[in-house]
């Protein structure tokens, strides 16, 4: 049956956003559930390599291409006394962390995480405790990790084993330091000047880093935008990012609305980028403020699980969300809102990696195996480096109950000119009905479209688990680009990739 749903769109190469920061596409691990012992560590397993961690889940980290992690927190990071991951581990101290009610053996700590990102082809970006500490431990941190040799603090990182420093690149100053919840909650005024001051020491100490400033932990938070405002008065020449975090949920099972949440991811970075800039024009200031969406990802399945959870036990099933069908289809869209900012959104983190929501899940001396959301991540880390365009579209829109106009296509496009390849990602939001999707791609003179990659399911809530992928990708989409023209068929509420080279 023909659909009567008809959208187009018009890509020229002339039509440039930004080069895609290729960071866009990473990720985060947090000493949280089973995120760090069970998930990428876990001496015991058949797979586990000389330092105890597990090589099936190695495995799957490098298929998605993962350019940089955030580390050790979240939450975890405002209590976290880094110098207890440090040093021989059998000497290293386990203590209550508060911030999720268990117990923290120190097995893994900075030298083993650099080690193993390191292993997986990843950069680190490194959170500094701005929660219970400050200054003086983040310059130590600091000097520990990147400076090359001849002091206290890096003579103990030669000590400990690891002569050459890490040269960390990206440091983030604090986590959520707005939300009631955190451990050291600071006003925007008290953390405003903190991290000033934290960031003018750390400069110092390595003049090479970037650093990221803590932005509203989310955009319901009465101090949104505010603490924006307030924070970058202090922070604006002295950082590089701004950070921003958001997690949707469909608890209310209304499908039509949950996919158009991305809308609202929309909006909240323009707000961000608006206040920034407010800010720059305040202090007539010649630096453009750049945004790192260093947490983001679907999170609701697992809340009620984890109010049952005993505290103070050693890495516990904590917020292990098991995603369906129609998450991945809004992972995938939340993808696609970072690409079109792609001018301004530099960083960003899918939280989390492993087992904590997470697109990889494992079983403690079991298995390891792909959720739904891996797949439009692993989609867009791979072919959604280079340039993002803006398509010009035009599709039927609906009404939900928090969204208005919201367009069925929903669409990023990105242009690798090295390797000549365009690529449109395309996401149908309508439930019941199929999609032609008409694409004038004139300015591409002599491309073919040479894969057509599709996501979709009859179950929106289908899942995928340690015996069973349910959900996943086949390559049997029907594009084809003739005179300039690209035409494909979506089918109801699929993901798409379409592949188009010279």
């Amino acid at each position: 049956m023909t659909s009567m749903l008809k959208s187009r769109m018009v890509v020229d190469k002339s039509f440039r956003i930004a080069e895609v920061d290729s960071r866009v596409y990473g990720s985060f691990i947090e000493h949280l559930g089973r995120a760090v012992y069970g998930g990428i560590y876990e001496p015991s397993h058949p797979t586990a390599d000389a330092d105890g961690f597990r090589g099936d889940v190695k495995e799957l980290l490098k298929q998605l291409n993962v350019p940089i992690i955030r580390y050790p927190g979240g939450n975890f990071v405002s209590g976290y006394n880094w110098e207890d991951g440090v040093g021989p581990v059998d000497q290293r101290p386990k203590r209550l962390d508060l911030a999720w009610r268990t117990v923290e053996p120190n097995e893994v700590g900075t030298n083993e995480f650099i080690k193993w990102a390191s292993g997986i082809g990843s950069e680190v970006m490194m959170a500094v405790n701005l929660g219970t500490r400050g200054i003086d431990a983040a310059r130590n941190l600091l000097e520990y990790c990147n400076h090359p040799g001849g002091t206290y603090w890096s003579d103990l990182r030669s000590k400990h084993g690891v002569k050459e420093p890490h040269r960390i690149k990206t440091w983030c100053l604090g986590n959520e330091m707005d939300g009631p919840w955190q451990i050291g909650h600071k006003t925007a005024e008290e953390y405003g000047r903190l991290a000033l001051e934290t960031a003018k020491v750390m400069r110092q100490v390595d003049p090479s880093i970037e650093l990221v400033s803590c932005g509203s932990s989310h955009t319901a938070m009465p101090t949104f935008p505010q603490w924006e405002a307030e924070t970058l008065d202090h922070t604006y020449e002295a950082v590089d990012y701004i950070s921003l975090h958001q997690y949707y949920g469909n608890r209310d099972n209304d499908t039509a609305n949950y996919l158009a949440r991305s809308m609202d991811m929309d909006h909240f970075i323009h707000t961000v980028t608006s206040t920034c800039d407010y800010i720059k024009a305040k202090k007539r200031s010649k630096k453009t403020m750049m945004l790192s969406f260093d947490e983001w990802n679907v999170w609701y399945h697992s809340n009620d699980a984890d109010t049952k959870l005993d505290p103070w036990t050693i890495a516990p099933p904590q917020l292990e969300d098991v995603y369906n069908f129609e998450d991945a289809l809004l992972v995938g869209s939340m993808l696609l809102t970072m690409i079109r900012h792609a001018d301004r959104v530099k960083m960003a983190c899918l939280a989390q990696l492993v087992n904590v929501i997470a697109p990889i899940m494992t079983e403690n001396g079991g298995r390891a195996w792909k959720q739904t959301i891996f797949y439009p991540y692993l989609h867009a880390s791979q072919y959604g480096r280079g340039v993002s365009l803006m398509p010009v579209v035009d599709s039927p829109v609906y009404d939900a109950q928090d969204y208005t106009d919201v367009p069925y296509l929903d669409s990023a496009v990105v242009y690798n000119e090295e390797s000549e390849e365009l690529t449109i990602f395309a996401l149908n939001r309508h439930l019941e009905e199929g999609m032609e999707l008409e694409c004038d791609v004139r300015s591409f003179e002599g491309y073919k479209v040479t894969q057509h990659l599709v996501l979709e399911h009859e179950d929106l809530k289908a899942v995928n688990t340690a015996a069973e992928e349910k959900v996943k990708p086949h390559a049997q989409g029907d594009a084809i680009c003739q005179d300039g023209k690209v035409t494909a068929h979506l089918s109801k509420a699929s993901w798409n990739v379409i592949r188009l080279s010279k």
